[in-house]
């Protein structure tokens, strides 16, 4: 029998993780009930000498079934995988702020959004790495006094070809463009109230619920995430209390969350993934604590084994195995996550 700590009730010291080092990874199984997981610590692993990679920001899966990576090395800012982890492709250099990575498919093509922290625009390119377009600081949108004050972090595109850019480690407002990069509208920003944000650093399409789809934005240093509105109304909030997410990814019914750190963003290396269900219930922790609720309320989540560092995305196969990307954990490539 594998071992598992799925439902265990573990001691904690604070919000340290009580284990530091397994000697039989390949035996332990976390998460909670529907989804749980084998690790594999040794995925995508390459030569870093050369195919370096700095942060690992994001992952996506393309229309063909790879796995693509995107780093801010700018020797090789994108790594294409297969799903088993051995190496296809590399490519790009010009990405020195490579952060946010969506993929979407238009008429029949996939392309990528990279939004790139230190060149404050979003760029598509063609899953070659053509650049198509590009999205460049909004001058004209009456936000922003100079191009240091915009530093985008992830984009979200609609069935219409719209693209919603989120500001997330800037003044974190959401920028509405049409799909020739028009600006069209800009909504939230620092603030008070819930229409507002503090780190507003990832953002999503939601198109679970019948009807008009909806935006699912992160507000990660307030534990939360956020639905809007195409056009920018605040419909709902989510509290996720102890957990800092990166941005929200869909996968059939459920949500996946990288959670960057836990307890408070102080606490290094103390990451997890948060797992929810339709109904926007956490159902599951990998490397975290078994999710509570009280009177309908979520208890803090806290790291509970020390699988991750400061997991920064998922990437959900499939198959629902989970490959998770993460920043500043040593350089490290991925770790896959292989549904039980």
């Amino acid at each position: 029998m594998g071992l598992s700590i799925a439902g265990a009730g573990w001691a904690k010291a604070g919000h340290a993780a009580v284990c530091s080092y397994w000697a039989h990874w390949d035996q332990l199984i976390i998460g909670h009930h529907t989804h749980r997981y084998k690790i594999d610590l040794n995925w995508g692993a390459l030569d870093a000498h050369f195919y370096p990679v700095n942060d690992c920001h994001e992952m996506v899966q393309d229309s063909k079934g790879r796995i693509v990576l995107l780093t801010n090395d700018t020797r090789n800012n994108v790594i294409i995988y297969d799903k088993s982890g051995r190496l296809l492709e590399v490519w790009g250099q010009g990405f020195p702020g490579a952060h946010g990575l969506t993929l979407h498919v238009e008429n029949g093509e996939d392309f990528l959004y990279i939004a790139d922290n230190n060149r404050h625009e979003v760029i598509k390119t063609t899953i070659r790495g053509q650049i198509v377009q590009v999205f460049p600081y909004p001058a004209d949108s009456g936000k922003y006094e100079s191009p240091e004050q915009y530093i985008p972090t992830e984009t979200a595109i609609a069935p219409n070809g719209d693209v919603y850019v989120a500001d997330g480690y800037g003044l974190q407002y959401i920028l509405h463009y049409n799909a020739k990069g028009e600006l069209l509208h800009v909504f939230g920003g620092r603030g008070e109230g819930e229409a507002h944000f503090d780190n507003a650093h990832g953002i999503c399409l939601d198109t679970r619920q019948a009807g008009e789809p909806s935006l699912l934005i992160t507000a990660r240093q307030q534990n939360k995430l956020k639905r809007f509105s195409l056009s920018g109304e605040l419909q709902e909030v989510i509290p996720i209390p102890g957990a800092f997410i990166c941005r929200p990814v869909i996968h059939g019914q459920q949500v996946y969350c990288a959670t960057l750190r836990s307890g408070s963003m102080s606490q290094a290396d103390s990451g997890f993934i948060t797992i929810l269900d339709g109904a926007d219930k956490v159902i599951s922790v990998p490397g975290g604590n078994e999710p509570v609720y009280e009177n309908g309320l979520l208890q803090p989540l806290y790291q509970a084994i020390s699988v991750f560092k400061h997991p920064h995305d998922v990437c959900v196969d499939e198959d629902e195995n989970l490959y998770v990307a993460q920043w500043n954990s040593g350089k490290t490539y991925p770790i896959k996550l292989i549904k039980v």
